[in-house]
C-alpha cells in the first residue's frame, strides 16, 4: 500500500506539471492519498512484535511448567493479570501511535485468554472438551475485537472458529460430526468484520464457508451439496461481474469476490467429478461434469481474467487439475493421451484467439476516448 501511495503521489505531481490537473485538484488528491495510506511496519516494530509474542509464550509456558508449585490463587491472579496487561497496555500504546506493538499485545492477551481456559479448567476440574474451550476462546476474542475495534483480533477470532470447525468436522478426539453452528459463527464474525474494518477476516470467512461445505458434502448427500455449491458460486460470480459495484459497496472485499466464487465453483465441480469418476467404465456423468468445469474456467477467464491476475492463476490451476483428472479417469493408452493433448492444444489456441479479440475490443473504446 505504501509503495502504491508513493507512486500515486508521483503521478499526481507529474500530472500537475503537465497541466492535466490544476493545483487545487492535485492538492486534494494528495491529501486523500495521505489520509488513506496505511502506515508501514518498520523493522524495529516487527522485532518488537516478535519479542512481545515470545515473551507472552514464555510466561504461559513458565506458568504451565510450574503449575503445581504455584498456589491456586496466585495462578488465577497471574493469568488474569497477563490478560489485563495485554489489553490495557495495547490500548495505551495504540493511543501513543505505536499501533503495531499495541496490536501485538492484544494478540498476546487473546492467546493468554485461551491458555487460561485450559489451565483454569484443569485446576478446578471443570467439565468440557476441547471444542467447548475453543468456542469460549472464540467468543472472548470476538468480544475483545468488538470492544477494541481490532482488525487482528477479528482475524484471530475467525482462525479460532476455523480450528473449532476442523476439530469437530474431522473428529480428532471423538466421532466426527458436521458442526452446523459454524454458519451462525461465520455470520456473526462477518458482521463484526465491518465494525473492525477487517477485510482480511471477510476473505478468511468466505474460504472457511467453502471448507464447511466440503465437509458437509463428504459427510452425506455429496452430489446435492457439491452441485449446489457449484451453482451458487457460478451465480455469485455472475453477480460480481455484472453488478460488481453495488456488491462491492456492500461486501467490501477489494473486488476479489469473483476469485472466491471461482474457487467455490471449482471446488464443487471437483467433488462432483470425484463422485462420478469410474476408472473401469466410461461415465457420461463425469464427462458432462468435466465439460461444465472447463466451460466455467473459460467463462471466468473471458469475463474477469483481464481484471485479476489472481483469478487467472486460479483458472490456470483449475485447468491443469481438469487435465490431470480427465487423463487419470478416461485415458488408457499413449495414443489416447496424444489425441487428448492435441485436442486440448487446439482448444487452448481457439481460446487464446477469442481472448485476444475480446481484449482488443475492450481496449478500442478506451483508445478512441483518449484520441478524442
Amino acid at each position: 500500500m505504501a509503495g502504491y501511495a508513493a507512486r500515486v503521489r508521483a503521478d499526481i505531481a507529474r500530472w500537475r506539471e503537465a497541466g492535466l490537473v490544476d493545483p487545487a485538484t492535485a492538492e486534494a488528491l494528495t491529501r486523500d492519498v495521505v489520509a488513506n495510506e496505511r502506515a508501514s511496519l518498520s523493522f524495529g516494530s516487527i522485532l518488537a512484535m516478535m519479542a512481545a509474542l515470545l515473551f507472552g509464550a514464555a510466561i504461559l509456558i513458565f506458568v504451565a511448567a510450574n503449575w503445581e508449585v504455584i498456589p491456586r490463587l496466585v495462578r488465577a491472579a497471574a493469568l488474569f493479570a497477563l490478560i489485563l496487561a495485554g489489553y490495557v497496555g495495547g490500548a495505551v500504546l495504540k493511543t501513543r501511535d505505536h499501533a503495531a506493538i499495541g496490536e501485538a499485545l492484544w494478540i498476546i492477551a487473546a492467546a493468554a485468554f485461551g491458555g487460561s481456559i485450559a489451565l483454569i479448567g484443569q485446576m478446578y476440574h471443570l467439565s468440557g472438551d476441547e471444542a467447548s474451550a475453543l468456542l469460549t476462546w472464540c467468543a472472548g476474542t470476538a468480544l475483545a475485537a468488538v470492544a477494541l475495534r481490532s482488525n487482528p483480533l477479528t482475524v484471530a477470532a475467525v482462525g479460532i472458529a476455523d480450528a473449532w470447525l476442523v476439530l469437530k468436522g474431522f473428529g480428532f478426539y471423538w466421532r466426527a460430526e458436521i458442526p452446523h453452528l459454524f454458519i451462525v459463527m461465520a455470520i456473526v464474525l462477518f458482521a463484526i468484520s465491518f465494525w473492525t474494518r477487517s477485510q482480511a477476516a471477510r476473505h478468511l470467512i468466505i474460504l472457511s464457508v467453502i471448507l464447511y461445505l466440503v465437509l458437509l458434502a463428504t459427510d452425506h448427500d455429496t452430489l446435492p451439496v457439491a452441485v449446489s455449491l457449484a451453482i451458487a458460486s457460478a451465480l455469485l460470480f455472475a453477480a460480481a461481474v455484472f453488478a460488481g459495484d453495488p456488491i462491492e459497496r456492500i461486501l467490501q472485499l477489494g473486488r476479489r469476490l469473483p476469485l472466491h466464487a471461482l474457487l467455490g465453483f471449482l471446488t464443487g465441480m471437483a467433488i462432483v467429478q470425484f463422485e462420478l469418476a469410474d476408472e473401469s467404465t466410461y461415465n457420461s456423468g463425469f464427462a458432462v461434469a468435466s465439460i461444465v468445469a472447463l466451460a466455467g474456467i473459460v467463462a471466468a477467464i473471458m469475463l474477469a481474467g483481464r481484471e485479476s491476475r489472481g483469478l487467472r492463476w486460479l483458472a490456470y490451476a483449475g485447468f491443469a487439475f481438469e487435465l490431470a483428472i480427465i487423463y487419470s479417469v478416461t485415458l488408457k493408452s499413449m495414443l489416447d493421451t496424444a489425441g487428448f493433448f492435441l485436442a486440448a492444444a487446439v482448444l487452448l489456441g481457439i481460446l487464446a484467439l477469442i481472448i485476444i479479440r475480446v481484449e482488443k475490443r475492450m481496449r478500442a473504446p478506451a483508445q478512441q476516448g483518449v484520441t478524442a
